[in-house]
């Protein structure tokens, strides 16, 4: 019997160039995956912002503008009503396009569908 049909079959293609690029792509993989909870997670030190569609995502967004721009009394005023409207705008978009999606689905799908955007629902 010769020793041939007794090699592993993946010896046959598995050369040392092979095996490296196999080695490097899981080590970049498995850094990608652990990078990618230690964010999710928020380990990396920084507190997740409140999602922008809520209250206080409004607050914090309005804060930084005001900070950053380091707007007048005035401007603030005359900005957090501009942002007012627009964020009125942004609700009725959000809320109308829902309603739009719903009414193309079978009842079936809009439970799932509704299922979908609680888990997607910001955290307040």
């Amino acid at each position: 019997m010769s020793t041939s049909l007794l090699e592993h079959p993946l010896k046959r293609w598995m050369t040392p160039r092979v095996a490296f690029v196999a080695t490097l792509s899981l080590v970049f993989l498995c850094g990608g995956v652990t990078g990618a909870l230690i964010m999710d997670l928020g380990i990396h030190g920084k507190t997740r912002s409140p999602a922008f569609g809520t209250v206080a995502g409004k607050a914090v967004s309005f804060e930084r503008i005001q900070k950053e721009l380091e707007l007048t009394p005035a401007q603030s005023e005359q900005m957090e009503s501009v942002l007012n409207d627009f964020w009125q705008y942004y609700r009725t978009v959000l809320s109308e396009g829902k309603t739009r999606v719903e009414l193309l689905l079978t009842d079936a799908q809009r439970k799932k569908f509704e299922r979908m955007l609680q888990d997607h629902q910001p955290q307040q």
